[in-house]
């Protein structure tokens, strides 16, 4: 299995993370009264959204990371989760975000699937 690279900090920025639970259940609407739930499965698929200030050589890292070991984003790897430190097995939503700070340094934006 394919792991987060050494070179890059395995711990975003605090103020650009966020996490959304898996959405496990079905909803469906009734005639009348209140709308029946039920569970539709046990594992569920949670959303992260992690950021870091990245130089030069580390974008070209992550590229590099993003393009060739994960093959354009496709493959799954390892990662430390920011919040609790555990093994999570994960998949990028969408390609990395740049937007540069000064030209040496880049915000960056990432979009993670957490698999179960």
């Amino acid at each position: 299995m394919v792991t987060w690279p050494n070179a890059l900090s395995d711990k975003p920025l605090v103020s650009g993370m966020s996490e959304v639970l898996e959405d496990t259940i079905i909803r469906t609407e009734m005639d009348q009264g209140p709308d029946k739930i039920r569970q539709r499965s046990t594992a569920g698929v949670r959303n992260l959204g992690i950021g870091f200030i990245l130089d030069k050589e580390q974008i070209t890292t992550l590229n590099e990371f993003y393009l060739f070991d994960l093959k354009g984003g496709s493959l799954s790897f390892l990662y430390s989760h920011p919040r609790d430190n555990s093994a999570i097995n994960c998949r990028f939503l969408k390609p990395p975000e740049y937007s540069s700070i000064n030209g040496n340094y880049y915000n960056v934006k990432i979009k993670l699937e957490v698999l179960p």
